[in-house]
């Protein structure tokens, strides 16, 4: 499976904005943004003084700031696109929702990870169960009325012990809903766009693909 591995907080620095993709270091003083909030590479400082950017640069930036948010790749990522072009429904939209719907962004929107990046991990050491039956495939996407749980050898360990005493502080998207004591949280509708909180402006990305 093929997967970004290098450093992530440059790729904040390069959108210019926190993209929580380290999660509580991104609330810290130690966050990139923070410290040096330029472009990466030798040039990034002289390239904040740079014209304005085109109509396509803003597009590709922000299709480029939807990939490194949910981490996916370019191949996949278009695939989403031209399947949320199918369906019916505005083309935007749908690309979001079926980004929100991967289940290792259910699993860290449900608070059972700080970053969807240690989500995806959880999942793919299979500690996460969906509808009783593991399911190792970050990719995968749930549906309504899902119940996605900390599978039962997982909860000893003292990752989960820790968790279980924090994740009620945790805030959990209208669309999901969270039982604490179990660990588990259960899919009540698909997402709406005004219940998925991003910085995304998908029309952008519509554009871009629709060049």
């Amino acid at each position: 499976m093929a997967r970004y591995t290098d450093a992530v907080c440059k790729l904040c620095r390069r959108e210019g904005e926190k993209l929580f993709l380290k999660g509580e270091r991104c609330f810290g003083p130690k966050c990139a943004i923070e410290r040096r909030a330029y472009p990466p590479g030798m040039h990034g400082q002289q390239n904040n003084f740079r014209r304005k950017t085109s109509d396509f640069g803003l597009q590709l930036r922000e299709k480029q700031k939807a990939r490194r948010i949910y981490g996916v790749l370019e191949r996949q990522f278009r695939k989403y696109f031209e399947d949320a072009q199918r369906s019916p429904g505005l083309t935007g939209e749908n690309l979001l929702r079926t980004l929100e719907l991967r289940l290792d962004n259910v699993v860290y929107r449900l608070g059972f990870a700080d970053s969807r990046a240690q989500a995806r991990q959880l999942v793919n050491h299979g500690h996460v169960h969906v509808n009783g039956r593991r399911l190792d495939i970050p990719s995968a996407l749930v549906s309504e009325g899902d119940i996605i749980t900390v599978s039962d050898s997982s909860r000893n360990k003292t990752y989960f012990s820790d968790l279980a005493e924090m994740i009620g502080s945790r805030s959990v998207p209208s669309w999901l809903s969270l039982d604490v004591d179990k660990l588990s949280g259960r899919v009540n509708m698909l997402p709406q766009r005004g219940e998925i909180e991003t910085t995304v402006n998908e029309q952008l990305i519509v554009e871009y693909y629709s060049r």
